[in-house]
């Protein structure tokens, strides 16, 4: 590698604003902060919902004439 041409690389504590976790990261910003982090986002915690999604499948039922007494009657 060519000397004087590549960025300061810095160990730096990243800080959630959420829920104050700290951890460690090698990058070559000199401090970082986040909104939300694995700790407290709803994807990696499992208690995110899905009610977009089964209101996307309702409306497309109600949009095509599906229900569940059309099926049980064929």
């Amino acid at each position: 590698m060519k000397a004087g041409i590549h960025p300061k690389y810095h160990v730096v504590k990243v800080k959630c604003s959420t829920c104050g976790a700290e951890f460690e990261v090698g990058t070559t910003s000199e401090n970082i902060r986040v909104d939300t982090c694995s700790n407290c986002h709803p994807f990696y915690t499992g208690t995110q919902t899905f009610v977009q999604a089964a209101g996307r499948v309702e409306k497309f039922n109600r949009r095509y004439g599906l229900n569940e007494d059309q099926k049980e009657s064929k």
